[in-house]
C-alpha cells in the first residue's frame, strides 16, 4: 500500500481484531451464555477509551491477544488439558517479544502450576494435579525457545539481555521528569537517597495511577463494579485463576518496580491485555448482580433484566469509546498540525534536510519534517547547550505544554546568546508563546541569529 498511515496501521488492526473472538471463546469456555459471550466480544472489539490505541503501529494490539490467549490456555491446562498449558508457554513467549512485560506471563504460569500442586497436596490425593511436571517444563522451554534468538541478538549487539535497563533509567529514577535527563545519577543509591517516606509515596502513587488508568481507559468507570462482582463470584474458578494471578502480578509490579513510569503511559500498554478477561468478568458480574437483586424483588424477571443491563453496559461503553476517540483524535490532530506548521516554517527558511533539531518529540518531528535530531534533555540550560553543541543542533523547538522547566524563560522571550528569535511561533508574534521554532547559532557569523 505504500508508505501511508493505513499501511502502517493495518497489520496491527488485523492482529488486534483477533482479541474479540478470543474474548467470546473465553466466555463460552468459562460457561457463560451466548449473550454474555457476545457482549464480552463486542466490548473487546470496542474497548472503551483504549480504542484509539488498538490500531496504532505499536504493541497494544499484539500484546493483548497473545497474553489473553496464553492465560486462556493456562486455564484450560488447569482443567486437565496438558497440551493447552504447553501452548500457553508459546503464546507467552511471543507476547514477550512484543513487550518485556510478557515475562510476567511466565511468572503467572509458574504461579498457576504451583497453585495446582498446592491444591492437589491439600486434597491429600482426592484431587490429583492437573498439570504434569513434564507439561510445565515443556511450557517453560517453549517460552524460552521463542525468546532465545532475540536474546542472542541482544547479546551480540549490546552485550546484555536488556540494554534498556542497563543505564538505570528504567528502575532508579525518582520521577518521570528524570527520564530525559542525562545528569541524573539513576542509581540504586540515588533512588534510596530520597528517603523511605517519599519512596513509599511514589509506590503508592504508582498503584493508584495504575488502578485509575485501567478504570478510565479500559473499564470506563461503570464496568469496574461489574468486573469486581464477577471476579469475586469466579474467584475459585479455574477458568479465571491464571488471569487473576497475572492481574495481581502486573499491578504489584507496576507499584513496586515501574511506579514512576505508570503515569507516563507505560501501564496502558500492559493494561490492554487485561481487557478481554475483564470484559468477560463484567458480563458475568451483570448476571450475578441481577440475580442477587431479582431474588429480593419479586417484580424483577432475572432473564429480561440481565438482557437489559448487559445491553446498557455494552451500549454505554461503545458511546464512551466513540466520544473518547473523537476527543483524542482532536488532540492528536492539533499536535500534528503544530508539527506540520514547524515543517512549513523550516522549508520557508530553506533549512537543509541535514539540519538537526532538538525537541521534546524528536521522532515525531523527524516524521513530519524529515529532519533528524535529539530529544530536549530535562536538565539545566548549560547542559542543554552542551548537548546542542555536541550534536550540531541547528534548530530548537519548544512547547510550553510539553517542555522542560529550564527552557520556560525562552518561551517568555528571555533568550541565551546561542538562541535567536523564533522564526515561527504559536500564537504568531506574541512575546509569551505556547510553542516556537528557534535558530541555534554557535557561529557568530550565522546570519539566522543576526539582529536578534
Amino acid at each position: 500500500l505504500g508508505p501511508t498511515a493505513v499501511a502502517s496501521a493495518l497489520p496491527f488492526a488485523l492482529a488486534g481484531a483477533t482479541a474479540a473472538p478470543l474474548a467470546w471463546a473465553i466466555a463460552r469456555d468459562a460457561g457463560l451464555e451466548r449473550r454474555a459471550a457476545l457482549g464480552a466480544g463486542v466490548l473487546t472489539a470496542i474497548p472503551g477509551l483504549s480504542l484509539v490505541f488498538m490500531v496504532q503501529p505499536d504493541n497494544f494490539s499484539l500484546y493483548q491477544p497473545l497474553v489473553a490467549g496464553s492465560l486462556w490456555m493456562a486455564a484450560r491446562g488447569l482443567r486437565g488439558d496438558a497440551r493447552s498449558f504447553v501452548v500457553a508457554g508459546l503464546l507467552g513467549g511471543l507476547a514477550t517479544l512484543s513487550r518485556n512485560d510478557g515475562l510476567l506471563v511466565l511468572v503467572a504460569l509458574g504461579v498457576t502450576f504451583l497453585w495446582d500442586r498446592a491444591r492437589a497436596w491439600r486434597s491429600r490425593g482426592r484431587r490429583p494435579a492437573r498439570i504434569p511436571v513434564v507439561t510445565a517444563v515443556a511450557s517453560a522451554v517453549l517460552f524460552l525457545a521463542v525468546l532465545a534468538p532475540w536474546w542472542l541478538r541482544q547479546l551480540t549487539v549490546f552485550g546484555q539481555l536488556s540494554p534498556s535497563t542497563a543505564s538505570g533509567k528504567v528502575l532508579f529514577i525518582r520521577d518521570i521528569g528524570e527520564w530525559n535527563s542525562i545528569s541524573t545519577p539513576a542509581t540504586l543509591d540515588y533512588l534510596l537517597g530520597m528517603g523511605l517516606g517519599p519512596l513509599l509515596q511514589t509506590r503508592v502513587e504508582g498503584l493508584i495511577a495504575a488502578v485509575t488508568i485501567y478504570t478510565v481507559l479500559v473499564a470506563v468507570g461503570i464496568l469496574i463494579p461489574l468486573m469486581l462482582v464477577g471476579a469475586w463470584h469466579h474467584r475459585r474458578d479455574a477458568s479465571f485463576g491464571p488471569y487473576l494471578a497475572y492481574a495481581g502480578i502486573l499491578f504489584a509490579f507496576s507499584a513496586l518496580v515501574s511506579a514512576v513510569h505508570v503515569p507516563g503511559g507505560t501501564f496502558i500498554h500492559s493494561a490492554v491485555a487485561l481487557a478481554p478477561h475483564g470484559y468477560v468478568l463484567a458480563m458475568a458480574g451483570v448476571r450475578v448482580a441481577v440475580g442477587w437483586i431479582a431474588a429480593r424483588r419479586r417484580t424483577w424477571q432475572a432473564p429480561q433484566a440481565t438482557r437489559v443491563f448487559t445491553t446498557a453496559a455494552v451500549g454505554f461503553t461503545i458511546v464512551a469509546a466513540v466520544a473518547g476517540a473523537v476527543a483524542v483524535q482532536a488532540a492528536w490532530g492539533a499536535k500534528r498540525d503544530r508539527m506540520q506548521a514547524v515543517a512549513t516554517a523550516l522549508d520557508a527558511q530553506a533549512a537543509p534536510m541535514t539540519d538537526r533539531l532538538m525537541s521534546i518529540d524528536a521522532s515525531g518531528y523527524r516524521y513530519h519534517t524529515g529532519r533528524g535530531g535529539v530529544v530536549l534533555v530535562n536538565d539545566p540550560l548549560p547542559t542543554i547547550e552542551a548537548v546542542a553543541r555536541a550534536y550540531g543542533i541547528r534548530w530548537l523547538i519548544l512547547e510550553r505544554d510539553d517542555g522542560v522547566p529550564a527552557v520556560a524563560p525562552l518561551l517568555d522571550g528571555d533568550l541565551p546568546p546561542w538562541v535567536g528569535r523564533p522564526v515561527w511561533s504559536e500564537p504568531p508574534g506574541a512575546t509569551e508563546v505556547a510553542a516556537g521554532l528557534y535558530p541555534v547559532c554557535f557561529d557568530p557569523a550565522d546570519e539566522r541569529c543576526s539582529g536578534a
